[in-house]
């Protein structure tokens, strides 16, 4: 059992768990004993949202059309259409 004295000490325990280091029990001085269990993200797939919503279906397959149709860009590109280029007079 560990023995957590800072929230330094926590943080450290909580970044080293992984799904082979998932269990940590410590001690907190004047606290008491605990146990910590990383538990894995329950990532659902797009296809599972979209057959719980017949909208977002239809949202999808209209999308696809556009693109297709080449109304669509890249996500690069639109982050590229966000950012605009400052020059060193227009600094504080």
């Amino acid at each position: 059992m560990g023995k957590v004295l800072s929230s330094k000490d926590l943080m450290k325990y909580i970044y080293d768990m992984d799904s082979e280091n998932s269990v940590f029990q410590f001690s907190i001085p004047g606290k008491g004993r605990f146990t910590l269990v990383l538990q894995e993200e329950d990532v659902q797939s797009i296809k599972a949202d979209v057959e719980k919503n017949p909208q977002l279906e239809e949202m999808f397959k209209a999308s696809e059309e556009q693109y297709k149709k080449g109304f669509g860009i890249t996500t690069s590109d639109l982050l590229k259409s966000f950012s605009k280029k400052i020059s060193c007079n227009e600094l504080p």
